[in-house]
């Protein structure tokens, strides 16, 4: 299962690039990160199948355990595409939220662009991880 972060906004080549793929190089599943600018860009097309999941601060405060969960049970059921997006400063309006799959939060704090999507990443690496059987420290 494909693991697709779009994000608006570009990281460039700062300690929030290496952090970002510090963890996704550690991701035992495809990953792919597509750019878009701040405004304007064409959303990469959404084939069948694929599930969209956004980072919105009006989204659920999922565990580590449930997100692994979560991406599992996608993966169980043939998901080809898990397409996480992560919008501009004003984030998205009603009507894209309509259309997402899942939205979750890391937070009710307001987090840089840049920091959510090393967050993010994160739990990538977090999720397959769990999948994959690594003992986690958390659990029980």
């Amino acid at each position: 299962m494909l693991l697709h972060v779009v994000a608006r906004g570009r990281i460039g080549r700062g300690p929030e690039h290496e952090l970002v793929e510090r963890y996704l190089k550690r991701v035992g599943w495809p990953v792919r990160i597509t750019e878009l600018p701040d405004a304007g860009g064409r959303m990469p097309a959404v084939e069948p199948g694929t599930r969209i999941v956004m980072l919105d601060e009006k989204g659920d405060q999922a565990t580590s355990m449930a997100f692994a969960d979560r991406l599992g049970r996608w993966r169980d059921d043939g998901v080809r595409e898990v397409r996480f997006l992560i919008g501009a400063a004003d984030g998205f309006d009603d009507d894209a939220r309509a259309g997402a799959d899942w939205l979750i939060a890391f937070g009710r704090m307001t987090w840089p662009h840049l920091m959510a999507r090393a967050m993010l990443a994160e739990q990538l690496w977090r999720a397959t991880s769990i999948l994959a059987g690594h003992p986690y420290h958390r659990e029980g």
